[in-house]
């Protein structure tokens, strides 16, 4: 099947409005919460047919966002890194995903996934040359990161100087 390219997908966050802006609409944010290295956020996925809950780390230092998911049925990994530049204004956080994730199975394994996204949207000119190969730094250094940490994501942010802290689903479901 093959990949189409499509334009960089651009999120914002409106903190005091409590608002997750997407390319598929506004979704309703239980929790926002600046961290020494950046962004705290929790929502539901209301109506989802796979994700009940979504966590993240904006963190603009490390050029991604960390994600944590509560599926509705068995867990498909443990962490979702997206590569992305991430902007910081205060009220308003802009996140500009440049198609490359990693995912982490925790103690693991970690692959990097949608380079054929990003190979495909360089070819139609949706993203410049030096954006992409900072993505491919990015999560190419994240990668041998976490396989050095034997793939802790935790232990790998913590050689960054990174802690995350996250809820337990239940709490967020109250």
């Amino acid at each position: 099947m093959a990949t189409l390219a499509h334009p960089v997908k651009v999120e914002r966050h409106d903190v005091p409005g409590r608002q997750h802006h997407t390319n598929t609409g506004v979704r309703p944010v239980h929790t926002y919460h600046r961290t020494p290295h950046g962004l705290y956020v929790a929502r539901t996925f209301a109506g989802h047919p796979r994700i009940r809950h979504w966590q993240a780390h904006l963190l603009p230092g490390l050029n991604l966002v960390a994600c944590r998911y509560d599926f509705h049925g068995r867990r498909e990994h443990d962490y979702y890194l997206d590569v992305a530049t991430i902007t910081d204004a205060g009220d308003v956080w802009e996140v500009r995903d440049l198609y490359l994730d990693l995912i982490v199975h925790d103690g693991l394994m970690a692959e990097i996934v949608d380079t054929d996204e990003l190979v495909a949207s360089r070819a139609e000119g949706f993203i410049g040359e030096c954006e992409a190969l900072r993505a491919v730094q990015v999560a190419h250094d994240t990668l041998s990161g976490l396989a050095r940490a034997r793939y802790s994501l935790n232990d790998w942010l913590a050689t960054r100087g990174v802690r995350l802290h996250w809820h337990e689903w239940s709490l967020l479901s109250r």
